[in-house]
C-alpha cells in the first residue's frame, strides 16, 4: 500500500487512535487480513468470524512487525478502533484508489471471470504496472484488500467483482470506481439464490451503471441481455465477441490438435493473430474481452495478440492440464462449476482428446436452486452427445442426475458410472485408465474433486520414480 500515517487512516475511515504512541509512524506494508501474512510494517484488519475472532491475534501480529490493528474494539496494542471494520476497510480502500488516480478496469460475469480477469492483467503487464486480483478474491472484503495493494507506480488496476444478490455489485464499485467496466455473460452461476437470469442480469448491469461518462463499457455482443445493459451507461460502449458487430471480434477460430485457440483477432486499430496457450474454445471470448480493454487503453492488435499468445493461466485448478509420464493427460478444472463452464470444459476434453478415450469426472454444480435437476441431467446429455468416452458422476443426488442424463440420452450402460466420493473415482480411474487418456476433473469447489486430480498426479510422479 502507499505508505499512510495512522492518524491519516483514522481521519479516512473516522476511527479512534488507541494505544498509539505515535500516531505518525506510517503503514508501509500490505494491509492483511490472515495473521500469517503479517510484515514488517503492516496494518492488519480484525475481523471477528463464525469461528476465529481475529482481535484475538492483535498481539502477535504487532510482535510480528504490523504497526496497527484495525479493530471493532481496543485490543491492548497499537489500534485504529472502527464501529464497523468492513466499512472501513473499504474507505481506505477508495481513498487509496482516488489519491493513486490509476485507470481501473472492473469486471463480472457468470462465467469466465476469473481466466478473463489473469488475461487482461497479463496484456496490460506488458505496458504497464498492472496490479490485480489475486484468484477470485472479488467480494467486499477481497476487493478492497487487492486494491489497497497498489503502489505509486500502479498504472492499472484490474477488479474481478462477484455477485450473490441485487446490490452487491453497485456497492463494490462504489468501493473502487472503474472507469471501464467489462460483463461478460450473464449465465445461471447463482439462480438458486438471483431466482432467475432477468435477475443476474439485473445485477451484473450495476457495473456499468456505475461508470462515467468519459468511461467505456465492454460487453458481449454475442450475449443478448450483456448487449442489452448499453441502454443502462452513460459510458461510450464497446462490444467484443464473434459477431460481425462486435468491435473486436474473433474470426477463423479453430483449435490445435491440443485443444488450445487459434484466431484472426480484429481491432478498430487493425488484425493480428492469436495463438493460445490456455485450452478450450470458450478462452476465445475471454481474450476477446481481454483484448477490447487493452485497445481501449491504447494498445495495437500487434502487441495485444502477441501478450494473448504469451499468456498462461495464473489461478490454480482451472483448465490445468498435465501429461503424466505414462501419456495420461489429467485436466484439473476443479476450481468451481456452473452450466456454462462444466459446457465449456466438455467441448474442451473432446477437442483435446481427439483419437483417444476421454474420461469426465464431474461432481454437483452448487446453487442451481429449482434447475439444478434440469441443469445435471442436460450436462450428462452432453457428455454423450460429445462422445466422451467415459463420465464418473461422483457425489450424491446431483451426480445420480448426471449419471441418468448420460443414460437416458445414449444408454451407455457401462460408460457411466456413479460413485459416492472422490476416493472412490480415484480407485475406479487407477483401475481402469490407460496410458494416453485425457481425464477432466471438474465440479463445484465445495465437492473437492481437486483430490482426484492430485491423486492421480501423484501417482503419475510415484510411476515415474519407480521406473528409474
Amino acid at each position: 500500500m502507499i505508505a499512510l500515517s495512522l492518524a491519516e487512516i483514522a481521519a479516512v475511515v473516522g476511527g479512534q487512535t488507541h494505544d498509539i504512541p505515535d500516531p505518525e509512524l506510517q503503514v508501509t506494508g500490505p494491509v492483511v487480513r490472515d495473521s500469517r501474512e503479517v510484515e514488517p510494517g503492516s496494518l492488519f484488519v480484525a475481523f471477528a468470524g463464525e469461528r476465529v475472532d481475529g482481535h484475538d491475534f492483535a498481539r502477535a501480529v504487532v510482535d510480528a512487525g504490523a504497526v496497527a490493528v484495525l479493530a471493532s474494539r481496543p485490543v491492548g496494542v497499537p489500534a485504529i478502533v472502527v464501529e464497523d471494520v468492513q466499512t472501513a476497510l473499504g474507505a481506505l480502500a477508495r481513498h487509496v484508489v482516488e489519491r493513486l488516480g490509476a485507470t481501473l478496469v472492473a469486471l463480472t460475469g457468470s462465467a469466465g471471470k476469473t481466466s478473463t480477469k489473469d488475461l487482461i492483467a497479463q496484456v496490460l503487464r506488458s505496458k504497464a504496472p498492472t496490479v490485480f486480483t489475486p484468484g477470485s478474491l472479488n467480494n467486499e472484503i477481497g476487493l478492497p484488500l487487492t486494491a489497497l495493494t497498489a503502489t505509486e507506480e500502479t498504472k492499472y488496476l484490474v477488479l474481478e467483482m462477484g455477485a450473490r444478490g441485487i446490490g452487491h455489485i453497485r456497492y463494490l464499485a462504489d468501493l473502487t470506481p472503474p472507469r471501464i467496466g467489462l460483463v461478460l455473460n450473464v449465465g445461471t452461476a447463482h439462480i438458486g439464490e438471483f431466482g432467475g437470469r432477468e435477475q443476474i442480469a439485473q445485477a451484473k448491469g450495476e457495473l456499468v451503471e456505475s461508470l462515467p461518462e468519459d468511461g467505456a463499457a465492454i460487453l458481449n455482443a454475442d450475449d443478448p441481455l450483456v448487449r442489452a445493459m448499453a441502454s443502462r451507461t452513460k459510458a461510450r460502449v464497446v462490444l467484443f465477441g464473434e459477431s460481425g458487430e462486435a468491435d473486436v471480434r474473433a474470426e477463423n477460430v479453430r483449435l490445435t490438435d491440443l485443444g488450445q485457440p487459434v484466431f484472426s483477432l480484429h481491432t478498430p486499430s487493425g488484425c493480428s493473430d492469436v495463438t493460445m496457450r490456455l485450452y478450450g474454445e470458450h478462452h476465445v471470448s475471454n481474450a476477446l474481452a481481454a483484448a477490447a480493454v487493452a485497445h481501449e487503453l491504447g494498445m495495437s492488435a500487434d502487441e495485444i495478440a502477441r501478450a494473448l499468445s504469451e499468456a498462461d493461466s495464473l489461478s490454480r485448478w482451472r483448465m490445468e492440464v498435465t501429461e503424466r509420464p505414462d501419456g495420461v493427460t489429467v485436466v484439473n478444472d476443479a476450481y468451481n462449476a456452473n452450466p456454462e463452464s462444466m459446457r465449456a470444459a466438455l467441448r474442451a476434453l473432446v477437442a483435446m482428446g481427439r483419437g483417444r478415450r476421454t474420461w469426465a469426472v464431474l461432481g454437483q454444480m452448487a446453487e442451481l436452486g429449482d434447475e439444478a435437476l434440469a441443469e445435471h441431467d442436460a450436462i450428462g446429455r452432453l457428455a454423450v452427445r460429445l462422445n466422451v468416452s467415459k463420465l464418473v458422476a461422483v457425489g450424491g443426488r446431483e451426480a445420480s442426475w448426471l449419471q441418468l442424463g448420460a443414460y437416458n440420452e445414449g444408454s451407455w450402460g457401462e460408460e457411466s458410472v456413479h460413485v459416492s466420493d472422490a476416493q472412490a473415482a480415484v480407485d475406479l480411474l487407477r483401475s481402469e485408465l490407460r496410458p494416453g487418456d485425457v481425464v477432466l476433473v471438474k465440479a463445484s469447489r465445495s465437492v473437492g474433486l481437486e483430490r482426484v486430480a492430485q491423486a492421480l498426479l501423484a501417482d503419475g510422479a510415484e510411476g515415474e520414480v519407480a521406473a528409474r
